[in-house]
Formats: structure tokens, C-alpha cells, sequence
């Protein structure tokens, strides 16, 4: 019995403790209704995507007796991807808030943190990256009063894509006492790193930092280039500077100079104001001079001289980026070998490399470096060109050569003749000043055939864009000489990386099989892919100067072809005349532009509503109504264009 009586009084203290236990729960949960509700009130619910999160976080509890709330908009994005500051850069946009149907709000303003900045491939851009509370103060219409806020969030999320995003999200807070929320430490955090406005009554910022000057001119290669001087009471480690202009202002990283005390510098910072009316000039800019975690912000207008430099023992940062550019130029010429365009070219080395089966190993190597030589030399050129272009105020590009009709024709004219010399209607004979050794596939000789035949390869390259060819050139052209002849020549490099291959290892020539009867069959071959490129090239001349042109063109070609057919098969008197023939033919080809042009067809036809003809000056009204407009810039001529339109725009899903 003792036991049992144990047992029992064990079971009835034990159950005693648990009602306890349980009613104390249920008084303390009780007690914390009221600051669960609080905490609730302090943010929104997270609006949630597979690339981040983003919601609406309140510093008080409740809206309180002032006439401002301060907010934050916080993003905690996943890793790789990231958001943009208010001057995004050379791409990407800034996160904008509609506040439509909100209630008792009367405006907001947001601050922006120090940004970081991301340097990729010579683009230079502004933003943010993991976790970011970019800070908003409200105003409220009716002090003491309930706030509703409803916010719909535009942004745009990139990684190795870029992703628009628009999110709304609702944040309520109650009338009352406004005490400091559970949010409030996360929006502090990030609003001391909103740089101070530098002004009459705060001449510097933190650790002295201060912007003494700012003036705009060109720089020595002729771009234009904004140089501003700062100051800091403690030496400069790393100072950069964030430029926002006007709307179609775009500056780019600058190169600094540091005085030789440290704490003076000199930052000069590449500028495009092409797309600024009248320029910048007597226009107010913003500048966010960082050095680590310090910041200041001024705005003035530049000076239409650049301050001085720093003074003698300043240190020159280097600016990076080049060597990955040509690096990247590198790879995209060694690419661009097995884009359409240079195929029928490279039909016509394959002629030579097997040409050179059982033949001399230095012969080999001569020809091929002597095609590299071309190759290089036609990229200098076009470089060259594209350098005197671009000082003379036209805009430049790559493949610009496939917008001039005269071109067109002069390109049409010579695929024909290479075609015509491939299926054996006549041999070409240069002069001997140029063909001073070696033979190139029985019918071109001299190193001055192969240098030709890498100038034409170089020429039918340029409509083709290859991966990191177009991150390249379009570096290039928006620098200076210097680079452009640069990235040009690494271009050249990459495309002739074959040529030179076979220069170091010529065995590679030497060791195929000799030429025999199945040559001929595959020259005939080879000649019909150079006509089909002619044929193209005829519809890229009908796009610009209308069908009637470019069919009068075609059937010139086509002539030139009947007269080289029929040269060998005329009697001696009347085949002396076939160059003077050819010499009509050609001169006809080159007027057709002028006399039968049509205009061509400038814009793309639209389809089904969903395309419209181009009008620039309609473009501000539709994103004024909150409409994404997408413009198709691609050209006829461009086949990787071509094929990314077929396959990707035209697909239904983007559709």
C-alpha cells in the first residue's frame, strides 16, 4: 500500500505542475498578443521569388504625433544576383515605388546606401548585392492618424540574365504612440552608409572627405572626360567616385591620382554626354565620392576647365579590364572562324592545305603566315577606318561596311570571280611584284594570294558576331584609338590563330594526301558555297537599295559568269575583249545602287499588331504609361542576329 499511496500523490503533484505550467503559457502568450501585433505591424509579409525577397519594414510601431515614418525597402537577394543604385551605370535601372492607394500619405523619399560597383568585361555598373534596406521617409498628410501603405515595386534582378520585377506590397500601421519597432536597428544599419550632402553648413563628411572641383573637357585621345579633386583629412586607400548625370549621361570607372601626402587625389572619369541635349555643360551633377565605408555626396555643375592634377608624387591607378578584352577579342576571332561568313573563305584555304600534301614543309609555313598577315593587316585597316570615323562624329560599329550598297556590290563582284576561278573558268595572274614566291593551290600565286585571301576572309567576317566578339568591339568603340587598334589586332590574332597553327606545324599540310582528279570535283564544290554567299549578299543589297537594284546586280553577276564561261570556248579576237566586258558589267553593277534605288525596306513589317515602325520620339510616352518597349536594332546582314530572331524573339513563349 505504501506504493500505491506514493504513486498516487506522485501522479496528483505531477498533474498539479502541468495545469500550472499550462496556465502560466497561457497567461504569458496572453501578455505578448499585443507586442506580437506590434512586431507584425512593423513589416510586411516577404514577396518571395526563386532570385531573392524583398518586403516593406517600418522603424515605429505606429504612425506617432510627426509628420514622417521612416521606412525601408529591404531586398535579401540570393547569391550571384544583384539590384541597382539610382545611377545604374552602363546598364540595368533602379528600383522605383508606385504608392497608389495608399492612404493618409503625402509622398516619399528614399536615400540610397554606398553602392558597390561591379566591373565586368569593360561594363561598368552600380548596385547591390546580398542584403540591402534602401531607407524611405514618409510623409503623412494627417499627423496622428492610421498610415495604409500600398507600394508596387519596379525593379530589375540580373545574375548571368537580367529579370524586371514588379512586386506589390501592403504595410499597415496603427495610430499611436510611434515607439521604435524590432525593424528599426535594420534601417539604421543601412542609413549610416547614406553619404551625407556635402554643403555651405557641412563642408566635409566623414574622416575630412570633401569635393573641391569638378570640370569637363576632352581627354588626349579626344573623349570627353570628367575630372574632379578631392581632399581628406585621413589618407585615401581606395577612393572611387559615382557620377549621376542627366538622363543620357553615362560615365564610366575613373582613373585616380593620388598626391604623394595621401590625401589629395585627382579622379578622371570617362564621360558620353552624346545623348544629352546641349551637353552638360551649366547642368548640375551629383557626385558620391567613397573611400571604404566613408562617403560624401555633392551637386554642382562642372567647370568648363579640369582642375589641375594632383600634385608630383601622385600614383596612377591603372585602369582594368583591357587585358580581359583582349583576351576576350582572342577568343571571339578564333570563334569567328566557324561562323557562316568566313566558311567560304575557309572552303578556299582547305584547297591549299590540301594543296600541300607531299609538298615543302617552308613553303607551308610561308603561305599560311603570309594569309595571317592579311588577316591582321585587313583588321588594322578596318580599325584604322572605324578610329577616323569615329573623330570625324560619325557613329561607328561593327560590320558598318554592310549598311554601304557600294560595298555590297564590290563584294558580290569579287565572290563571283572567286567562284568563277574555283570551277576553273580562268586562273588569276597577280602581278609579279606580288607573286615574288610560293604557288597557292594551283591557281593563285605568290604570298600575295594568300595575304589576299586573308583580307577576304577578314572582309566576309565582319557581318558574323561570335560569343565575346561584341563585348569586345563594343569596349573598343567606346574608347580611345589606342584600344580600338587593340582590341582590332587581337581580333586579327584570334582569327588567323588557325593560319598560324599550321605555320608551326606544317606537317600538318605536308602529310595529307597528294592532289589528284578528286580536287577538281571539290573546287566545283567549294565554288558553289561562294555563290550562295553572293546569292545573300544579293538579298542584304535588296533590304537597302529595293528588289529592282538588286536583281539588276544578280543578273549583271550572272553575265560575268556567262562571259568567263564562254572566254575559253570564243575565238581568240573576241576573247581579248572579255576584261574590257567585265570592266562594263562592274560599272554598271556600281551605278545600279544610285539609278534604280528604291529605298529598300528600312524598317521591319509588322506583324499581327505586335511590331510597330520605329518612332523614337513615341518611346517616352509609352514608358510614361508604364510599358516595356523592346527595339529590334538587328541588320540583314547580320546572321547571328538573324538566327537569335528565329530562334528566341519568334519563339512563342516570348511571344
Amino acid at each position: 500500500m505504501f506504493f500505491v499511496k506514493k504513486a498516487l500523490s506522485l501522479s496528483r503533484f505531477i498533474s498539479t505542475r502541468v495545469t500550472l505550467a499550462a496556465v502560466g503559457s497561457l497567461l504569458v502568450a496572453l501578455t505578448m498578443l499585443p507586442f506580437a501585433g506590434q512586431s507584425h505591424a512593423a513589416s510586411s509579409e516577404w514577396a518571395k521569388t526563386d532570385q531573392g525577397s524583398l518586403r516593406l519594414v517600418s522603424g515605429a510601431d505606429a504612425v506617432g504625433s510627426g509628420d514622417t515614418v521612416p521606412l525601408g525597402l529591404h531586398f535579401k537577394l540570393e547569391k550571384g544576383w544583384k539590384i541597382y543604385w539610382r545611377a545604374p551605370g552602363d546598364a540595368g535601372y533602379p528600383p522605383t515605388l508606385d504608392w497608389k492607394g495608399s492612404e493618409n500619405m503625402d509622398g516619399a523619399e528614399i536615400a540610397w546606401p554606398i553602392p558597390l560597383r561591379f566591373s565586368v568585361v569593360g561594363l561598368e555598373t552600380l548596385g547591390y548585392k546580398d542584403e540591402v534596406v534602401l531607407p524611405i521617409m514618409v510623409r503623412v498628410q494627417r499627423a496622428g492618424e492610421a498610415v495604409q501603405l500600398r507600394a508596387v515595386v519596379d525593379y530589375l534582378i540580373c545574375d548571368e540574365i537580367c529579370i524586371p520585377m514588379q512586386t506589390p506590397l501592403a504595410l499597415d500601421l496603427p495610430a499611436g504612440d510611434g515607439g521604435v519597432s524590432a525593424e528599426a536597428h535594420l534601417i539604421n544599419r543601412f542609413a549610416a552608409r547614406v553619404p551625407p550632402l556635402q554643403s555651405e553648413t557641412m563642408p566635409s563628411g566623414p574622416g575630412g572627405l570633401a569635393i573641391e572641383r569638378a570640370g569637363i573637357a576632352k581627354g588626349g585621345d579626344g573623349a570627353e572626360v570628367l575630372r574632379v579633386s578631392v581632399v581628406s583629412a585621413e589618407p585615401f586607400v581606395a577612393p572611387d567616385l559615382f557620377v549621376d548625370g542627366p538622363a543620357g549621361s553615362v560615365f564610366g570607372a575613373p582613373k585616380v591620382a593620388i598626391s604623394a601626402n595621401g590625401r589629395g587625389a585627382v579622379l578622371d572619369i570617362p564621360a558620353d554626354t552624346s545623348g544629352v541635349e546641349g551637353g552638360i555643360d551649366g547642368k548640375t551633377l551629383s557626385l558620391t565620392l567613397v573611400d571604404g565605408e566613408r562617403g560624401i555626396e555633392r551637386r554642382l555643375p562642372p567647370e568648363s576647365t579640369l582642375p589641375p592634377m594632383a600634385e608630383s608624387g601622385a600614383s596612377q591607378a591603372t585602369p582594368i579590364g583591357l587585358l580581359a578584352i583582349l583576351g576576350l577579342a582572342l577568343i571571339g576571332g578564333l570563334i569567328l572562324n566557324l561562323m557562316p561568313c568566313v566558311l567560304p573563305v575557309l572552303s578556299i584555304k582547305l584547297l591549299g592545305v590540301i594543296s600541300h600534301g607531299g609538298g615543302e614543309r617552308r613553303m607551308v609555313r610561308i603561305g599560311f603566315l603570309a594569309s595571317a598577315a592579311g588577316i591582321v593587316s585587313a583588321f588594322l585597316v578596318l580599325a584604322g577606318a572605324l578610329v577616323a570615323l569615329k573623330y570625324s562624329g560619325a557613329a561607328v560599329g561593327w560590320g558598318i561596311q554592310f549598311q554601304q550598297p557600294w560595298f555590297l556590290v564590290l563584294m558580290v563582284l569579287i565572290v563571283t570571280l572567286f567562284a568563277c576561278n574555283l570551277w576553273g573558268f580562268f586562273e588569276v595572274r597577280l602581278p609579279r611584284w606580288i607573286a615574288d614566291a610560293g604557288e597557292q593551290a594551283g591557281h593563285v600565286h605568290g604570298l600575295g594570294g594568300h595575304f589576299v585571301s586573308g583580307v577576304f576572309a577578314t572582309l566576309l567576317a565582319t557581318p558574323c558576331s561570335a560569343p565575346f566578339l561584341g563585348t569586345a568591339v563594343g569596349f573598343a568603340l567606346s574608347r580611345g584609338a589606342v584600344e580600338i587598334l587593340a582590341v582590332f589586332a587581337a581580333l586579327g590574332v584570334g582569327l588567323a590563330l588557325p593560319y598560324l597553327v599550321v605555320a608551326a606545324f606544317p606537317g600538318m599540310a605536308t602529310r595529307l594526301p597528294r592532289p589528284g582528279p578528286w580536287m577538281v570535283t571539290l573546287r566545283k564544290v567549294m565554288g558553289f558555297a561562294l555563290a550562295a554567299t553572293g546569292v545573300w549578299l544579293v538579298t542584304v543589297l535588296a533590304a537597302q537599295v529595293g528588289m529592282i537594284a538588286a536583281t539588276a546586280i544578280a543578273i549583271l553577276s550572272a553575265l560575268a559568269i556567262a562571259v568567263l564561261f564562254l572566254r575559253a570556248r570564243l575565238p581568240q579576237g573576241v576573247a581579248r575583249f572579255t576584261a574590257a566586258i567585265l570592266g562594263v558589267l562592274a560599272f554598271l553593277a556600281f551605278l545600279s545602287p544610285t539609278l534604280l534605288d528604291t529605298q529598300g525596306t528600312k524598317t521591319s513589317a509588322v506583324e499581327d499588331g505586335l511590331w510597330t515602325t520605329f518612332d523614337e520620339s513615341a518611346i517616352p510616352g509609352l514608358l510614361a504609361e508604364g510599358k516595356v518597349v523592346f527595339v529590334d536594332v538587328t541588320a540583314d546582314w547580320c546572321i547571328t542576329c538573324q538566327v537569335n530572331k528565329q530562334l528566341v524573339i519568334y519563339n512563342d513563349a516570348v511571344r
